[in-house]
């Protein structure tokens, strides 16, 4: 079954066509992109295709366009209001890529049902985890740095599980919304939970990732069996190559989590304490017997890098020690 029509259409060739190339790249969306650059080539493709969503620019919106078979249409504003088109939603054309998906699935989720969309059955998604019963052991730092090394080649998305992720501080940025407001749509089953995925999906260069929750009380009582139907959903819609969970102590049933993953890194400190702790947490997984989290994890002893607040966080770990040491892992692994 051929996926449902998201038609990109702007006077100006280039923006049209790069736009759709970069929505077709990301593969996260439910939708075949097209780009046309006059209305003429729309009106004969629309004879013969029904156009899910619509995102056309003021210059070339017209009463033409108002007659065709299109379930949602979105303006591409250039920051005028124009008051004839009053009863469309607008998205800001001159804004990141990234940004306008968000804003388009967030219109097309708010009132329209899923379509019937074919599932991802012959990809397989693999699942890395990161977690540690020790602290301080810049986990985060090689979780982020993994994701942007793998990104380089592969469809990743990134998963922060922690308490205090401190991201909206790190990257001087605000999220409308996070992990917890896709845990919730989940819940409530909705049939929309896939375009709500991409309109709170963000970047860093190539690696694709949700924003950690605001609040640890939002993600705290999240079973471990809704976690992984919550994965399962992104797996069976995304063709991500590899989906990397960044994990802590708060996942409820992290086990279960953990038994799920084809790989698991555990970075470590070798002082005595730390080394009690990971004693204790090993011995627990033995009374489980739970020996395939065992096989599956690979215990690694970090370099210590230093970061400067002024420019790029992830860059300076991809091309620092930390990116140095994640590539020479990876490579030892292939």
């Amino acid at each position: 079954m051929k996926k449902s029509i998201f038609a990109v259409c702007d006077l100006e060739a280039s923006y049209a066509c790069n736009l759709m190339d970069y929505l077709n790249e990301k593969r996260t969306t439910p939708f075949e992109v097209q780009a046309f650059t006059n209305v003429e080539s729309l009106q004969a493709f629309a004879k013969d295709n029904e156009i899910e969503i619509l995102l056309i620019s003021t210059r070339a919106m017209c009463n033409e366009i108002r007659d065709l078979r299109i379930n949602r249409t979105i303006i591409l504003s250039e920051g005028e209001v124009l008051q004839d088109l009053e009863e469309y939603p607008f998205v800001y054309k001159y804004q990141s890529s990234d940004q306008i998906l968000s804003e388009v699935m967030e219109y097309y989720a708010e009132v329209h049902p899923q379509p019937h969309i074919l599932g991802n059955m012959a990809h397989k998604t693999k699942l890395y985890g990161v977690y540690s019963p020790v602290g301080r052991t810049r986990k985060t730092s090689f979780a982020l740095t993994l994701g942007e090394v793998l990104a380089e080649t592969k469809q990743v998305l990134y998963l922060n599980f922690e308490e205090f992720a401190g991201f909206e501080e790190l990257f001087q940025t605000k999220y409308k919304a996070d992990i917890s407001d896709l845990i919730y749509f989940s819940r409530q089953k909705e049939s929309g939970f896939i375009f709500r995925l991409n309109s709170v999906i963000q970047t860093f260069h190539e690696l694709q990732y949700v924003p950690p929750a605001i609040s640890p009380a939002d993600i705290r009582d999240v079973s471990g069996s809704e976690w992984m139907e919550f994965l399962h959903e992104i797996m069976d819609y995304c063709d991500y190559d590899v989906i990397i969970l960044d994990l802590s102590e708060q996942v409820d049933e992290l086990f279960q989590i953990l038994k799920s993953c084809d790989r698991i890194y555990m970075p470590i400190q070798e002082d005595m304490i730390s080394q009690a702790k990971i004693a204790q947490y090993e011995k627990l997984i033995q009374m489980l017997d739970l020996q395939e989290i065992f096989d599956r994890t690979q215990k690694l002893k970090l370099p210590v890098q230093s970061l400067q607040r002024e420019g790029n966080l992830t860059q300076q770990l991809v091309w620092g020690e930390m990116g140095n040491y994640v590539r020479r892992l990876l490579w030892e692994e292939t």
